[in-house]
């Protein structure tokens, strides 16, 4: 298995992360030595704050039952005593006038239910990750963008509402990005300055092997530009 660890230091460092790299892996068994999420949680998105903070776990479809949302988006069926759940929930943000119903029934979901899914900081993760959750500023992020356009993997058009979507849409497409919803930012208590890029795991060394040149790139760019600035400035 890779250096996970290693990996997660570099991205820690070259992208200026404001939270610990997640790895999410959809396995059809739970792996050996993980622990089963103990208690109950009212959003998919809030398992990803417990692995950024360290915690390594695995869930299966009943523990999301909470989130109506992110159980459509991951494709996890609801029993039938909860189905309502998910049309209340679009009803109320309709009614609010947050979202319309079809922005979530056609937007991104998971081609299949995953029976189990881990969570793990990336450099604790037990299984390669099938997505990774990258939290961080604009500043640090605009440079796996600018890895995934270099690599020929141009990112999704950026999302916002309900952030989950982003995982299917990774899965995809092989990187995605969210600005992160209000939902969201008070489950995983994601800052103000911070938004999401989530990158499918075979997807990540490919634009790894991109970003040490953009990082030289962008310094010698900002010289360039801060040089123009005072010479074209009267």
């Amino acid at each position: 298995m890779a250096d996970y660890a290693a990996l997660e230091q570099t991205l820690t460092d070259t992208l200026h992360l404001t939270r610990r790299p997640v790895a999410v892996a959809f396995r059809e068994s739970a792996p050996d030595d993980v622990a089963r999420l103990e208690g109950t949680r009212p959003s998919g998105c809030t398992f990803w704050g417990m692995a950024a903070d360290g915690r390594v776990f695995y869930t299966v479809p009943a523990d999301h039952y909470n989130c109506p949302i992110g159980s459509y988006t991951h494709n996890i069926p609801l029993p039938p005593e909860r189905e309502q759940e998910f049309s209340g929930t679009l009803a109320l943000m309709d009614e609010i006038g947050y979202l319309r119903m079809e922005e979530v029934s056609g937007g991104p979901r998971l081609a299949a239910t995953p029976q189990v899914t881990v969570y793990a900081p990336l450099a604790l993760t037990p299984v390669p990750p099938d997505v990774v959750i990258l939290s961080g500023t604009p500043a640090g992020l605009m440079l796996l963008h600018e890895a995934a356009t270099r690599a020929g993997r141009p990112a999704v058009p950026l999302l916002g509402r309900p952030t989950c979507t982003a995982i299917p849409a990774a899965m995809a497409s092989g990187i995605a990005s969210s600005l992160g919803c209000v939902g969201n930012r008070v489950y995983t208590g994601l800052s103000d300055e911070s938004f999401y890029s989530v990158v499918r795991g075979d997807t990540l060394a490919v634009l790894m092997n991109e970003i040490n040149t953009l990082i030289a790139a962008n310094v010698m760019l900002s010289e360039y530009h801060r040089d123009r600035l005072v010479t074209l400035t009267a």
